[in-house]
């Protein structure tokens, strides 16, 4: 019995030690820290072992997303609380995300989403997304 209860004890001050560092690896990023690091870079986005799209960050907070070659939409972010939150070309709703580093790679988690559906950075880079102009070849 004492050391089921020795054993329970480890456990509980190994999540309370835990708890701080989660907390702390979740906290997000400021508005001139998202910028700092995403402006002129494009961003590859994964989630569950798959790419989930690709954003390019534009300077004055413009960006340009995609979830498949050459379907480009265009838009811009901004922030709100402690989120950033995104408006595209022909869908006025803001998606917004709360964005936050964590083992040296960008995290981002939507506005009602839970724990466990997060987008992972996968590439960071300064190529820009290749995106046809519109109409191109009507």
């Amino acid at each position: 019995m004492l050391a089921v209860r020795t054993a329970l004890c480890a456990g509980a001050l190994a999540a309370l030690m835990l708890a701080p560092l989660t907390a702390a690896a979740e906290t997000p990023m400021t508005a001139a820290e998202f910028e700092a690091h995403v402006t002129g870079m494009t961003v590859t986005y994964q989630q569950s072992g798959g790419i989930f799209g690709i954003e390019e960050y534009l300077p004055g907070r413009k960006v340009r997303w995609s979830v498949a070659p050459g379907a480009c939409k265009y838009g811009s972010w901004y922030p709100q609380a402690d989120a950033i939150c995104f408006v595209y070309e022909y869908d006025p709703v803001p998606h917004c995300w709360t964005f936050w580093m964590q083992g040296g790679m960008m995290m981002a988690r939507s506005s009602g989403s839970v724990p466990g559906a997060e987008l992972a950075e996968a590439d960071r880079s300064a190529a820009p997304l290749p995106c046809p102009g519109p109409d191109v070849g009507a």
